[in-house]
């Protein structure tokens, strides 16, 4: 067992070890600690004993006093109920988002995270600290919804469960910082006005007379300032420097406790009236410059939330049975849409046609199938495998539960990038600094004149906080995302624009990314097909999404659409199915079985039926309009390479297409081109893959950023970091450059935060800068960085298109 590191049995603060709640009559000593009721002592029982007590080695009184749930939550029972509340069902696995209102530090987030500990049926769970949210993945055959509530109450975070809330669009968000925004502006300006007999003191007897009164006012406004507006900044400074780490927020700390106490001994032996409108101006100016960026990264969040659907487009069935390609965000529930095999479902939906079995280990992490019959709900996320399926909608896409997976961070880059680590390291040597010279310009002003060394030191801690060095990075490329979003390259995080920014290589899909399947011609050689074996091939290739398969399917004639009796799909091979009977294979040579000697003369796909080899369509590859610009430009800038899992037919027509001495690889399995790219990093080279997101997949993912391409209904891999439409593809070299720039924004960015702060510093250690000037300073200087990082990328991103 752990022990608690900022005390002991023998000396211990006061209150309850696990709230910090005054221990009245009820007092409970137990364990040699002192808690404040039973149900405290209980929660530190069921700690202690999961070995989970370093949860108070994290905080301070980090808990919250549990309540007695009494049947409060056996509304959770009905199934009924707890369907509007799950994310995702299935037998043996749920997923719910909660809201937790009690969290609050690092013991919150670590206990919550840590519920698989306390309950096995508890699969994970993941906290997001800003939304006060949990979201939980848990085996309902081992804990069910309600007792998994109730286990969250009985450790102290009752979550905040009302259907209304589940209902809406979004959440309720904390109104706090606007509460202590109010408080420190109705504070900064009464104290500004109580400040105005000793800034205009005309020798007016009342006003003289009363000075004492107006001071101790000044302390009563300041006091809500700093214990509620300001507690923020002094609890996360307190905290870093309690775990060794110098955060951005400890100078500021620094200052309004130097303000407060300075002030306060000033007014209590009459020695002055102190410093109480530079302090709570200082904390005004803090949280208006905090409010205009959490508002400007709600925005962006907004947008790119918005813009980030996958897959790109969808096939909507009419009425009449009419297949129609349809940009994702114009779906409505009560649409029918076709998902073909290996497609992504991208909304939640009933099945209506066709026997589904559901890959859902992009929502789970699982990869067992799940089959699903007619009539039963499927969930977005989900991959079909087994052929075609045809759903309803019930939810709109930006409801689903797809949307959430998109920008949760388990599904991100695991490693940082490293201009994220860069950020941070300037913060902490900045904020070292910035503590080193305080200290000196107070100490040599103790010499020069004691009586101004603490305004010294206080000017230096607020004129030079690194806030403004935090924002520019996050702001730069988040606004890129919104201009990549609008011109249809959608990517997934601002961690995938820096590592697209440094990448020095280059690797290329064929089929499908290359060429597009808008204007092949496509020619058949062999024994003619029988009008059912046609048929047949038709309603088989419909239900793939392989750019060759949806070629042929919009070439051949048209047959009615029938139920497959079964179909298969080889990666890297082909297909296989049977419709009314006829047994069809459609791929590769060898995988149709042909003997033929390769014509040379395109893209081959060989069918054979139940009859035997037939012969085999010849599909010509029309090339994506701009690419060869597009090579010419990225040749002068990248290495490039091209790995297609086609034959070598069209090498001499790429040879002419691609920069001299480009290599080209053929008949390359999806494993092949994964250990290809990974030997490429390997080599020390930092490389994009770009593909259409099939046989690609792991490529994709290997790559320090994998670009999908996607074209009307074609398929989307999670394993991808960024979609490009496919009619943006001669840009990429553009989105590649304005990648680039956006990291010299940046720099330029550091550049004027620096400039500034050493400017401020200057006249701070001279003593020439007022702590309330400097209060006023600070905060402007990062709302700057925002509006130049916003209007540059803008420009830059404008000049370019």
């Amino acid at each position: 067992m752990t022990t608690r590191k900022t005390t002991s049995p023998d000396i211990q603060p006061p209150g309850c070890y696990h709230c910090g709640e005054p221990c009245e009559a009820d007092r409970v000593h137990f364990d040699g600690r002192d808690f404040c009721c039973r149900g405290c002592q209980t929660v530190y029982e069921i700690f202690r004993d999961h070995q989970l007590d370093a949860y108070y080695d994290l905080g301070e009184n980090p808990g919250r006093s549990p309540r007695d749930t009494d049947h409060a939550y056996d509304f959770l029972d009905e199934p009924e109920i707890a369907s509007r509340l799950l994310d995702f069902q299935e037998a043996s696995h749920q997923v719910v988002t909660l809201q937790i209102p009690q969290i609050h530090c690092s013991s919150c987030i670590w206990i919550l995270e840590n519920l698989n500990r306390l309950n096995p049926g508890v699969i994970s769970s993941q906290v997001n600290f800003p939304r006060k949210r949990a979201h939980i993945h848990f085996n309902p055959e081992k804990i069910r919804l309600r007792e998994l509530v109730e286990l969250l109450v009985s450790i102290g975070y009752e979550p905040s469960i009302t259907l209304e809330q589940y209902n809406r669009e979004s959440p309720a968000t904390s109104r706090k910082l606007i509460y202590q925004l109010g408080i420190a502006g109705f504070a900064f300006g009464n104290i500004m006005f109580l400040s105005f007999p000793e800034y205009f003191d005309s020798g007016e007897s009342w006003l003289s007379a009363n000075k004492g009164l107006f001071r101790w006012l000044m302390f009563a406004f300041s006091v809500p300032v700093v214990f509620y507006s300001g507690w923020d900044y002094i609890r996360t400074g307190y905290r870093g420097l309690r775990s060794g780490v110098l955060n951005i927020d400890l100078p500021i700390a620094l200052g309004i406790a130097v303000l407060f106490v300075r002030s306060t001994v000033e007014v209590a032996l009459d020695l002055g009236s102190g410093f109480f409108d530079s302090l709570s101006g200082l904390v005004f100016f803090l949280l208006l410059g905090r409010f205009f960026q959490q508002r400007t990264y709600s925005y962006l969040s907004f947008e790119r939330d918005y813009k980030s659907y996958f897959p790109i487009a969808v096939t909507r069935l009419g009425e009449d049975g009419e297949e129609a390609n349809v940009p994702v965000h114009e779906v409505v529930p009560g649409d029918r849409l076709l998902i073909r095999n290996n497609a992504l479902i991208p909304a939640d939906a009933m099945l209506i046609r066709g026997k589904g079995e559901i890959d859902y280990s992009f929502v789970t992490g699982e990869a067992r199938p799940v089959r699903k019959a007619e009539g039963e709900t499927i969930y977005a996320g989900g991959r079909q495998l087994q052929g075609p399926i045809e759903v309803r909608v019930l939810k709109v896409v930006s409801q689903s539960y797809l949307t959430e997976l998109w920008s949760d961070s388990a599904f991100s880059k695991s490693a940082k990038s490293s201009f994220r680590n860069l950020t941070d390291r300037i913060g902490k040597r900045f904020t070292l600094a910035v503590l080193t010279i305080a200290a000196t310009a107070a100490g040599a002003w103790l010499f020069i004149d004691p009586s101004r060394s603490l305004d010294v030191l206080t000017a230096v801690l607020i004129i030079a906080c690194p806030c403004a060095i935090a924002l520019a990075a996050p702001f730069t490329l988040g606004n890129l995302l919104r201009i990549f979003g609008r011109n249809g390259f959608y990517v997934k995080d601002t961690n995938t624009l820096e590592r697209m920014a440094r990448a020095d290589t280059l690797v290329f899909d064929k089929t499908g990314t290359i060429s597009t399947a808008r204007k092949n011609q496509i020619a058949y050689t062999g024994i003619p097909l029988e009008t059912e074996e046609a048929a047949a091939l038709k309603n088989i290739l419909r239900a793939s999404g392989h750019p060759l398969s949806q070629a042929l399917y919009q070439n051949l004639a048209p047959y009615d659409i029938v139920p497959l009796d079964h179909y298969e799909e080889h990666l890297g091979s082909g297909i296989e199915g049977r419709a009314n009977g006829e047994y069809i294979r459609a791929g590769s040579r060898s995988f149709a079985g042909s003997q033929e000697a390769p014509a040379g003369s395109g893209t081959e796909v060989h069918v054979r039926s139940g009859k035997g080899y037939r012969g085999y369509f010849t599909i010509r590859n029309a090339y994506r309009e701009g690419s060869r610009g597009l090579f010419e430009r990225l040749g002068n800038q990248y290495d490039i390479a091209v790995l297609s899992g086609d034959n070598p037919s069209e090498k001499e027509a790429l040879e002419d297409l691609l920069p001299p001495l480009t290599p080209l690889y053929f008949d390359r399995q999806p494993r092949e081109k994964l250990h290809f790219v990974r030997e490429m990093q390997q080599a020390g080279r930092r490389v994009i893959m770009v593909g259409d997101g099939l046989n690609d997949a792991g490529a994709l993912a290997q790559a320090d950023a994998g670009i999908a391409i996607s074209e009307d209904s074609h398929l989307f891999t999670p394993a991808c970091d960024a979609i490009l439409d496919g009619r943006r593809f001669a840009s990429l070299d553009w989105f590649l450059r304005i990648s680039r720039k956006g990291l010299g924004v940046i720099r330029i960015s550091f550049a004027l935060s620096l400039l500034y702060n050493l400017v401020g510093l200057y006249f701070a250690v001279t003593g020439q800068l007022q702590p309330v000037i400097a209060a006023i300073l600070m905060p402007l200087s990062s709302i700057t960085i925002v509006i130049f990082t916003y209007l540059a990328t803008t420009w830059i991103g404008r000049k370019a298109e």
